[in-house]
């Protein structure tokens, strides 16, 4: 894990975002299948949404959270979407290390490991 801070800080690599977002559920329990970081920066480019809190993959795994929690439930469309991982990464007392540390600490009450060596 080390290693990885090193090289990344806080912030999601390709690796780590696969990871990640490969063991998504949406609401019903099924996988879902995940927008990589060019979706991403394309739907955020289509609703006008700048950030100013993106490293890495870090974009592209809330939005991906999101899809996955809140699209269709309090999350209405895509434009939402957006505008929720706008939200998200740049709130003004939030931290830029937010989505990589929720995901953390997730990973640690649910036990799963991470194998860091694979990350890098």
């Amino acid at each position: 894990m080390e290693e990885y801070l090193e090289d990344y800080g806080f912030h999601f690599n390709t690796k780590l975002f696969e990871f990640a977002a490969g063991m998504m559920k949406d609401r019903s329990g099924k996988r879902i299948s995940p927008w990589d970081k060019k979706k991403t920066e394309e739907i955020l480019k289509t609703y006008g949404v700048g950030l100013e809190n993106n490293h890495g993959h870090d974009a592209a795994y809330v939005l991906n959270m999101a899809m996955a929690d809140y699209l269709g439930s309090s999350i209405t469309d895509e434009r939402h979407l957006a505008m929720f991982v706008k939200d998200y990464l740049d709130d003004p007392d939030g931290s830029p290390t937010r989505a990589f540390d929720e995901f953390y600490i997730k990973t640690v009450a649910l036990g799963i490991p991470i194998f860091w060596d694979e990350m890098l």
